[in-house]
C-alpha cells in the first residue's frame, strides 16, 4: 500500500508572505486550490501524513491549523521538527518518518514545492518524490514526476 507525505507550506496551504507567527493564529488561513478533494481522493485508498519544516510551530499548532482549513479529516497523522527531533531539509529527517511508520521508503511518495527541502533529500532515501510546482516549467530532473496542481496526483490526463 502507498503512503503519502505532504509538505505543508505552499503545498497543501498557502504561506502568505506577510503573515508572522504560528499559521493556527493567522487572522486568515487558506488551502492551496485542490487541497481538500485532492487529500478527499487519496485517503480513500492511502494514510496521508504532513512532513513539514515549520519551525515555531508543535504539532498541536498544526493540527489546529488544517482544523481551520478543514483538511484534518484526510490527515493521519504529522511529522515535524518538534516530534522527530530532526530538522527537515536532511534524509535523517525522512529516516526518523520512515521508522516511526515501520514501512520501506519504496512504498511512500512525498508531495512538496521545495525541491531542496523535500524532494533531494526524498529521494536519496528512496522515497518517491513528487515534485508540486505551479508556477516553475522546467523540471530541474527528468527522474522526479512533477506536477502543476494537486488534482495530478489522481486524475492521469
Amino acid at each position: 500500500m502507498t503512503t503519502y507525505l505532504f509538505d505543508w507550506g505552499d503545498t497543501l496551504m498557502v504561506d502568505f508572505p506577510d503573515a508572522s507567527g504560528k499559521m493556527c493564529n493567522w487572522d486568515h488561513v487558506e488551502a492551496i486550490t485542490g487541497a481538500e478533494e485532492t487529500l478527499a481522493q487519496l485517503s480513500k485508498d492511502a494514510p496521508i501524513y504532513l512532513a513539514t519544516g515549520a519551525a515555531d510551530s508543535s504539532e498541536k499548532d498544526i493540527i489546529k491549523a488544517f482544523q481551520r482549513a478543514g483538511l484534518n479529516p484526510y490527515i493521519t497523522g504529522y511529522f515535524c521538527t518538534e516530534n522527530l527531533g530532526v530538522p527537515k531539509g536532511s534524509p535523517d529527517f525522512f529516516n526518523a518518518i520512515l521508522k516511526q511508520l515501520d514501512i520501506p521508503a519504496s512504498q511512500v511518495i512525498m508531495v512538496g514545492d521545495s525541491y531542496t527541502k523535500d524532494i533531494k533529500p526524498a529521494l536519496s532515501v528512496g522515497i518517491t518524490p513528487v515534485w508540486f510546482a505551479p508556477d516553475n516549467n522546467q523540471p530541474p530532473s527528468q527522474e522526479v514526476r512533477t506536477i502543476r496542481c494537486l488534482r495530478e496526483l489522481y486524475v492521469v490526463t
